[in-house]
């Protein structure tokens, strides 16, 4: 065995000898389909655009309700809208939290704070038959916070929430990274945990704008955005006809 070892790279996991092939083997990224998408948005509009084998990406814009929110969703759904919640909802908890899916004012964000935070990582289902069983799944679950805690252990709830998360170590990863943007400031002083992208805010171009209304607000408005969205798809992924695909490493 030793003298085997001497043309092999010796490995201690117990006494075992893995040949230098194995190991290139084992270090070798999973390979993707990556696939590079950009645009911009105004306030209140939607951009979207088709990625392939039925999906389109939406950015969506909040809508405003009671509280006057600001900015928009990412949304990954079918090119026939199949309803909430959306694909990309469904892998990327928490859910009735904070999220990277929201660039906006919602849970006490400013929108200079909005804007820090970027890039913006995400997951998103593209298995169509994941997918309606994660809508399933997810209104069972009834996003509901009492089903994220222990109590709720062996409850129904707590298996859906069980089953979404097991269909989800599938799903494929995304970034999304805002290139410019026009905006009013919040006026109010930025939330604890939102004090390190308030600082990183800097470094996102942007302009200031005044607000729509007679006043600036606490967590002001979004005017305009400009963004790329880089997504990393299963490496045999079919995109439209000229939309560039190139294989790259898949994203952690």
């Amino acid at each position: 065995m030793t003298g085997n070892c001497s043309r092999w790279r010796v490995v201690l996991l117990g006494a075992l000898c893995l040949p230098l092939s194995a190991l290139s083997r084992a270090a070798t990224p999973a390979v993707c389909a990556e696939v590079v998408l950009s645009g911009e948005v105004a306030a209140n509009h939607e951009w979207k655009q088709p990625f392939g084998q039925g999906w389109v990406f939406r950015v969506m814009p909040i809508q405003p309700g009671s509280a006057g929110y600001s900015g928009w969703d990412l949304v990954v759904d079918r090119e026939q809208p199949a309803g909430f919640p959306d694909a990309l909802l469904l892998a990327t908890p928490p859910y009735n939290s904070i999220s990277e899916r929201e660039v906006g004012t919602t849970f006490g964000l400013r929108a200079q704070d909005a804007i820090g935070w970027n890039p913006r990582s995400f997951r998103f289902l593209t298995d169509p038959t994941a997918f309606r069983e994660g809508q399933k799944q997810f209104q069972i679950l009834g996003a509901s916070s009492h089903a994220m805690q222990p109590s709720a252990a062996g409850s129904r709830e707590a298996m859906a929430l069980e089953r979404l998360l097991t269909l989800n170590q599938k799903s494929s990863a995304g970034q999304f990274r805002i290139l410019d943007a026009r905006l009013a400031p919040g006026t109010a002083d930025a939330a604890p945990y939102a004090e390190k992208w308030a600082i990183r805010s800097a470094r996102t171009p942007h302009t200031l704008a005044s607000p729509a209304g007679t006043k600036a607000t606490p967590l002001g408005q979004f005017d305009w955005m400009r963004f790329s969205i880089t997504l990393w798809l299963p490496r045999t992924w079919k995109a439209p006809n000229g939309m560039p695909v190139v294989q790259a490493p898949c994203a952690e």
